[in-house]
């Protein structure tokens, strides 16, 4: 398809879209891709994962984070807005292209409505409206997805949707199977999430859990080994055993670190060696270096 013109309205466009949702069965034609045991609804209605709204992500900003949520086609797509005189680029082309072939509503939208409806700073133009993602029951997370042992992810009060957007990208990117958020005093996935995880969020599964504690005993049970990262770790790091078994990172909130109850139900706490002034890393940054060793010590040389 042709781009539309610079500052002009986006050729394509439909000028009087119909209500039609993505099939979640179907991916695009010559571009599918589907998040692995990723559940997949009734293309109609509300349904189930609307009611159980607990992840969040219902709305979806930012134009890669969008354009993921067309090809992987995890949840219904209600409709995409697209700013009047957004800055042309191939990834809203696609965006467009991709909407129109799984028949989802596009509404060009001028700047004023675009930016009372956007929730995060940068939105690019582009944001979507969708199911909320779906909440997979904990002890789902603890069985093997095909030959590849559970590496989960979980966070102790992470507040910033900056830091666990970015989190959960380098996350998806290192190999996560699921990630553990607490169901209260913690972030869940916003808009600014879905910005900063640029469409991270359709590949990942997510338990919400009444109280972090009680979770990591459960994994516990399951045969899944925790490990907390901490900056009082007894252990580095770097001398972190071959984790090719079932393994839960923890994540502490940002400046406290883990909280004490959850530190007490880790089966081990490694540290980050620093070598400079600074006392600490950001989470996200600490927690990309964390998942990245978990997935070094996975792969076999």
């Amino acid at each position: 398809m042709s781009k539309p013109k610079r500052g002009g309205r986006p050729k394509g466009l439909p000028k009087a879209p119909t209500r039609r949702s993505a099939t979640p069965g179907r991916a695009p034609s010559g571009r599918g891709r589907s998040a692995p045991g990723a559940p997949r609804g009734k293309v109609g209605g509300g349904g189930a994962s609307r009611r159980r709204a607990g992840v969040g992500g219902d709305q979806v900003e930012g134009r890669h984070a969008v354009r993921e949520l067309l090809l992987v086609g995890r949840r219904r797509i209600r409709e995409i807005w697209v700013l009047a005189d957004a800055e042309p680029s191939p990834v809203l082309d696609d965006i467009l292209e991709l909407a129109r072939s799984e028949r989802v509503t596009v509404r060009e939208v001028g700047r004023g409505r675009f930016f009372a409806e956007a929730r995060c700073e940068a939105p690019q133009g582009v944001l979507a409206k969708a199911d909320a993602i779906p909440e997979t029951p904990l002890e789902e997370l603890t069985r093997p997805r095909g030959e590849v042992a559970p590496f989960l992810l979980a966070v102790d009060g992470v507040t910033d949707p900056g830091n666990l957007g970015a989190l959960l990208r380098s996350a998806e990117c290192a190999g996560v199977t699921g990630v553990v958020l607490p169901r209260h005093r913690a972030v869940h996935v916003t808009p600014t999430v879905t910005k900063a995880a640029a469409g991270a969020v359709e590949h990942l599964r997510f338990a919400v859990v009444g109280g972090l504690p009680a979770a990591l005993n459960e994994l516990r049970q399951a045969g899944v080994w925790v490990v907390g990262l901490d900056a009082d770790g007894d252990t580095l790091l770097w001398d972190l055993p071959a984790a090719d078994g079932p393994i839960c990172l923890v994540l502490g909130a940002e400046g406290t670190g883990l909280s004490r109850l959850v530190r007490q139900r880790c089966d081990e706490v490694v540290s980050i060696p620093l070598q400079g002034t600074l006392p600490s890393l950001n989470v996200s940054v600490a927690g990309a270096l964390a998942c990245f060793e978990v997935t070094r010590a996975r792969t076999p040389r």
